[in-house]
């Protein structure tokens, strides 16, 4: 079963929106590694198999964190959770079905998704399976728990809120969905009052989570070209939402816009494509672009602090922070150390030359990385 709704059917545009490896010449030349002055030192703590790894899709089945236990899976349905000091197996399972969407962990619960539409919630104690529930069709992105919901966006425009003590459907809202997309899905961003989901139609949605009743829409990325592939548009990465009312958006071939998450207002913009979750750290959020360049800006004007293209078009993942590193995976397998303040390139090391498609996971200190194929290491940086 294929991962998504609507898939380009030539490999060419395969190529284009999957970032599948292929004999397509690359629409961003990726840049060759160049030595760097690694005044970081990257250790590997421990190193483990995750069964069979994302499978030749590539399913984004990022693992979670939740105090000195990460989770993570492979595509075939095996579900593991890992001691983070020395990556000892607390417990293992076998769904099913196979595994589809990112992992989140909360509060004693991990939350993930398969390939017909289960979502499933696992104690994180034992590995037992607490309750099962099918939505609509297949799910991507990792489910997005509130104080009493479980917020599921599916790929084929839906998101669902279920009761997160059993499973039962609250509400459904269904987005109008154009006939091609992305081989992702966004990932909603979740509170107890509202949730914030990006569509394929460019267009970002503020849902109420009583009802899941649209209270306002926002377009975030304009569809325009001459044919299909150039009119794409995509919300997929996650909005970083901040205690103050920011909300901060990415979308392909449109803006990266930072909005006031009340009224909607429109605090700033940038003319930026970018698939991926920004993250934000204190007033600066960084963005990964469709085409592997790093830039900062200051989140509160949008002023661009630097750009860092030394990985230019090699498929970076989402970036993600690391005591005062940016830290983003490649294509090839690498795991990139940039300092936050200069965007320098100040460490890297390799997991597996299968390559890293889903973000690091960090706890702000250590840097968890699975690679394609399963490979999963914990790494250490000095100083």
């Amino acid at each position: 079963m294929k991962p998504m709704k609507a898939l380009a059917a030539s490999a060419a545009i395969t190529a284009l929106l999957a970032g599948c490896a292929s004999d397509v010449e690359p629409r961003f030349k990726p840049k060759e590694l160049q030595s760097i002055s690694a005044s970081t030192q990257v250790e590997e703590r421990w190193s483990e198999s995750v069964g069979k790894g994302l499978g030749n899709a590539t399913y984004p089945i990022e693992p979670a964190l939740d105090g000195n236990t990460l989770f993570a899976a492979d595509e075939r349905g095996l579900v593991e959770a890992l001691n983070t000091s020395n990556g000892d197996t607390r417990w293992e399972i076998e769904l099913d079905n196979p595994v589809s969407s990112g992992l989140t962990a909360r509060e004693g619960v991990l939350y993930l998704a398969t390939r017909n539409g289960q979502v499933v919630a696992i104690d994180q104690s034992n590995g037992k399976v607490k309750w099962r529930t099918r939505v609509s069709s297949e799910v991507l992105a990792a489910p997005q728990p509130t104080t009493n919901l479980l917020i599921v966006q599916a790929v084929d425009g839906s998101v669902t809120a279920l009761d997160r003590v059993s499973g039962d459907r609250q509400w459904t809202y269904r987005a109008n969905m154009p006939a091609l997309s992305l081989r992702s899905v966004g990932t909603p961003t979740a509170i107890d009052q509202v949730t914030f989901a990006g569509f394929a139609n460019g267009h970002l949605a503020i849902l109420d989570n009583r009802s899941g009743q649209q209270l306002s829409e926002r377009t975030i990325a304009v569809s325009t070209g001459r044919n299909e592939v150039d009119r794409l548009v995509d919300v997929a990465g996650q909005p970083a939402l901040t205690p103050d009312g920011r909300l901060f958006v990415t979308s392909y071939n449109g803006r990266t816009v930072a909005l006031n998450a009340q009224n909607g207002e429109t605090l700033w913009y940038k003319e930026m494509s970018s698939y991926h979750t920004p993250v934000l750290v204190g007033e600066t959020l960084y963005v990964v672009d469709e085409a592997s360049r790093l830039t900062a800006f200051d989140a509160g004007s949008g002023g661009e602090l630097w750009t860092m293209d030394d990985l230019y078009g090699r498929s970076l993942t989402a970036p993600a922070y690391a005591d005062g590193r940016i830290v983003v995976g490649d294509n090839e397998g690498y795991v990139h150390f940039i300092d936050a303040d200069s965007g320098r390139l100040v460490g890297r090391t390799r997991i597996d030359k299968s390559g890293i498609s889903v973000r690091p996971v960090t706890d702000g200190k250590r840097v968890y990385a699975l690679a394609n194929d399963g490979s999963l290491e914990a790494l250490d940086i000095r100083p």
